[in-house]
């Protein structure tokens, strides 16, 4: 192979700042090791940047094809990496002085960089490694602090996660068996011919892997009780990040390898995406604890990202309604974690009280992250949830659609529950002090939020174009 790194140049960067932090991190003084945070952070900056001018060239495939860079990868790199930016900034100020400071923020970048892979992974052997490399690092995350609900996230986690990725492993052996190859243009060429119930198997067993990534059911499990245990920053990230990696994934497999078999598999995303929608919701609806809330309210979430997936082939706007809907529902989802940042020892919904009357700007970052998670216009949630709908209606599932917009009524309600209290009530929320640089944060956040709405138009226009190939 005459291969050229530079074709990975975000993921190479991500990578060699873990490297680089964590050798720097032995030998600065602990209250020098921010400054592996902000390697990390310039780390991702450059990485959009390299995104951003890939972006414009044309598509192709790296490492005998193994790896793509298309619209699909080039959208995935700047959320995940923005993502990654946004919850470093936000880890600056708990995390600062601690005595493992370097590696949390070097465990950080590398299931970031998990994700990345996972995005543009265009063979089951990188598929499997990226699902590796974002999971293992995020073990360790969720428990970072060592303590009992730390500990606990994180065994649950790790447990799903083992288990699930065992089922993942088999089911890609299934379908080398089936298809005799690991790359997806070769698969795509001789699944269509292979055993339909040895496809079935190895697809089946596939996305149940990809799916606890995503966090939507089957593997949903592990979520509510990770995010939890989680501290907050850790919180964002695993509710948020490793989801775009995910769903690009699964996008690309059902887009490529699974395109013209004879498996019903947009009836099977399109069950499982009525399930994670309305499982995600009916389990929010009594929740009191607001990262708990928010954890079952991505599970949601990821319902409605599976609508565009189900129509892959049958609905044009599907690739540009899911890329659109992935850098919508990351901003807005880490704009309400960074409110929960802002505020570490409040835990529970009714702790918001009166805190429009002592913080309002904090307040209304929260009413916009909040009513966009729902979908509430100008945010750009709704404009993604718009396409979303559009796209499953043009591709045949009118009754998906309706599904969503009943669930989209339903989570009114336990969204009403947090914005309540905060925007009405006693004086409860002065006796908490707010972390400065994460309300920052969070109203940025939130007017980031609206500006992609009003300017969704233009950035749907940047979303299309073909999946690469084998060059």
């Amino acid at each position: 192979m005459n291969e050229n790194p530079l074709d990975l140049l975000p993921e190479v960067l991500l990578g060699a700042s873990a490297v680089l932090g964590l050798l720097l991190g032995a030998w600065l003084p602990r209250h020098r090791q921010w400054l592996v945070g902000a390697l990390a952070m310039a780390a991702c900056a450059a990485g959009i940047a390299a995104a951003a001018v890939a972006a414009a060239g044309d598509t192709l495939t790296a490492f005998d094809g193994a790896f793509a860079v298309d619209p699909v990868t080039s959208a995935a790199r700047v959320v995940i990496l923005g993502g990654t930016l946004l919850v470093l900034a936000l880890s600056l100020a708990p995390f600062r002085a601690h005595p493992r400071e370097t590696e949390f923020y070097v465990l950080l970048q590398l299931a970031a960089l998990g994700a990345l892979m996972l995005a543009g992974a265009q063979d089951l052997l990188l598929l499997a490694a990226a699902y590796l490399l974002a999971s293992v690092p995020a073990y360790a995350l969720a428990g970072f602090r060592k303590d009992g609900p730390g500990t606990e996230a994180a065994l649950k986690y790790y447990v799903v996660g083992a288990l699930l990725g065992v089922v993942m492993l088999a089911g890609i052996t299934v379908l080398f068996a089936a298809g005799r190859a690991t790359p997806y243009p070769a698969l795509g060429e001789s699944l269509p011919t292979a055993p339909a119930g040895l496809v079935a198997a190895g697809v089946v067993g596939l996305f149940a892997g990809v799916l606890f990534k995503a966090g939507g059911v089957p593997g949903h499990f592990w979520v509510p009780d990770a995010v939890q245990g989680s501290s907050p920053p850790v919180a964002a990230f695993l509710a948020t990040l490793p989801k775009i990696g995910a769903l690009a994934a699964l996008y690309r497999l059902v887009a490529v390898p699974l395109a013209d078999t004879d498996v019903p598999w947009p009836a099977l995303i399109a069950v499982l995406a009525a399930a994670s929608m309305t499982l995600g919701n009916l389990a929010a609806f009594f929740q009191t604890d607001v990262k708990r809330l928010l954890a079952y309210s991505t599970i949601s979430q990821v319902g409605y990202l599976l609508m565009p997936v189900a129509v892959v082939g049958r609905a044009e706007e599907a690739q540009g309604a899911l890329l659109y809907y992935l850098a919508a529902y990351a901003l807005t989802n880490l704009g309400a974690f960074a409110v929960v940042c802002a505020l570490p020892h409040v835990s529970t919904v009714d702790g918001y009280r009166g805190l429009l009357r002592n913080h309002p700007a904090l307040a209304l970052s929260l009413a916009v992250c909040l009513l966009g998670l729902l979908g509430t216009p100008p945010t750009a949630v709704f404009l993604g949830k718009l396409e979303v709908f559009t796209a499953a209606v043009d591709g045949g599932y009118a009754w998906l659609a309706v599904v969503a917009a009943v669930n989209t009524v339903a989570s009114l309600f336990y969204y009403l529950r947090w914005i309540y209290p905060a925007v009405s009530g006693s004086d409860e929320a002065r006796t908490h002090a707010v972390v400065r640089p994460a309300a920052w944060l969070a109203c940025a956040a939130a007017g980031a939020s609206v500006v992609l709405g009003i300017a969704g138009g233009p950035v749907l226009d940047l979303l299309d174009g073909p999946l690469a190939r084998m060059r």
